[in-house]
């Protein structure tokens, strides 16, 4: 079993059941936190899964668009943390 085949029978498969699962808990997430927290995994999971099929393909450019995406997913987070602590304040 070479790399290639390690990612594309086992990684593939695990980060497809974890997307799954992780869009049940955004879809059932009782508060806009948990929600959130589900999204930036998602994106997160996102990300590997374009860097799998960068490694696969043979396409490096691939890689250069999950630096951004994981980027305005970082901006994201930091978004939400600033508007979480503005709103705490006006309570």
């Amino acid at each position: 079993m070479n790399v290639h085949d390690f990612l594309y029978y086992i990684i593939l498969p695990i980060l497809s059941v974890s997307s799954l699962l992780v869009f049940v808990r955004f879809f059932k997430g009782p508060s806009i936190i948990d929600r959130v927290v589900a999204l930036d995994l998602l994106i997160t999971i996102g990300i590997g899964i374009i860097a799998i099929y960068s490694i696969l393909s043979d396409k490096p450019t691939f890689l250069d668009i999950s630096l951004v995406l994981a980027l305005i997913a970082f901006l994201g987070s930091v978004a939400f943390a600033y508007y979480l602590e503005k709103r705490n304040k006006n309570e």
